[in-house]
């Protein structure tokens, strides 16, 4: 009886978690992640950004949360995969994602499942993912990390549910099938153009997944280029209607032409020569597929319809850019490189 009275809990003491202080010292990967992040995100020009569409406070009843703890809130979601019921469990449960928001303190109020949507949607309804990925680009051009002189456009094919086991029935009518190679896939499709020199996301375009990815090419065009990269798929593309002709486009040529190449002849090792030199250049624009989907673990949409993903993706790849650019903005910062990031 005295030995199992000793092992019970005394309900007296203080736990840690009451005090606010940290259970460990230990630099996890997930902490210094965010801590990067912390110092090169553009916190003030994105709050002032959104705070005009934001709800305003001294109202009756709860006020509502600062901007900013929503907006951290929200790229911790695109940064960890995380929806927004797992969102709320994560800021109970995971201390540096309390940190992180700014909601360190034992009383302060955490924002619930549904505050977390509403700034989702507000979000979406006023379009403003299109306009983080132009703040933070503004940021990177005036730090010097984009040249603007050369473009690189590419596809990739995301995931949509297969299955009909919801509440209409069917399948998301806005996503369609698509045939790569000898296999079928069915979802969207994220069309990027990338600055051929740094290899920083300038324009996303979110389409279904059965649209051609030479249909998108010259949208993809920020318009002071003076060269556009294109894999095979590209071909006939400086020959469209919506064709700059200020553009010069450097399209791969088709793999089996390629291969029928005779190497021992001057000229036509000289073709093969050129077509290494535009692979070499066209390989900036996998950097942010591969952050995207291996970083970030973005590989199926989370939502239905087109609008909501592709304001997804577009925020995703403008948080890309800034994890691609992360080390040389922290060196014009004047900060020590953190560990490990």
């Amino acid at each position: 009886m005295c030995f199992e009275q000793a092992r019970s809990p005394d309900n007296t003491r203080m736990k840690q978690s009451s005090l606010g202080l940290s259970h460990t010292t230990k630099r996890t990967r997930k902490r210094e992640f965010l801590d990067a992040m912390e110092l090169v995100v553009p916190w003030t020009e994105l709050v002032s950004l959104i705070e005009p569409y934001a709800p305003e406070s001294g109202r009756r009843g709860q006020q509502p949360f600062a901007v900013q703890t929503l907006l951290r809130i929200h790229f911790m979601q695109q940064w960890f995969k995380l929806s927004d019921p797992a969102m709320e469990e994560a800021l109970h449960d995971v201390p540096a994602f309390r940190d992180f928001a700014g909601l360190s303190y034992w009383d302060d109020h955490i924002p619930s499942e549904s505050s977390i949507l509403r700034f989702r949607h507000l979000l979406e309804r006023h379009k403003l993912a299109d306009e983080i990925l132009a703040t933070i680009n503004a940021l990177l051009q005036a730090k010097g990390l984009q040249l603007k002189a050369g473009t690189v456009v590419d596809a990739t094919l995301i995931a949509a549910p297969t299955s009909t086991k919801n509440q209409s029935g069917e399948r998301d009518p806005e996503m369609h099938q698509s045939k790569k190679g000898n296999q079928w896939y069915f979802g969207m499709k994220a069309h990027i153009g990338v600055d051929a020199d740094s290899g920083l996301v300038h324009t996303v375009r979110g389409t279904s997944g059965n649209v051609g990815d030479v249909l998108e090419a010259n949208s993809l065009l920020h318009g002071q280029e003076t060269d556009a990269f294109g894999d095979a798929g590209y071909q006939g593309v400086d020959k469209r209607p919506d064709a700059n002709k200020n553009v010069r486009w450097h399209v791969a040529m088709r793999p089996g032409l390629r291969r029928a190449l005779d190497k021992d002849r001057p000229v036509e090792a000289l073709i093969d020569q050129l077509e290494r030199t535009k692979a070499s250049i066209r390989a900036k624009v996998e950097h942010p597929f591969r952050v995207l989907k291996q970083q970030f673990g973005y590989v199926k949409v989370r939502y239905r319809g087109l609008k909501k993903n592709t304001a997804q993706i577009i925020t995703l790849f403008a948080l890309s850019n800034l994890w691609m650019a992360r080390h040389k903005l922290l060196t014009c910062m004047g900060q020590v490189r953190v560990q490990g990031a």
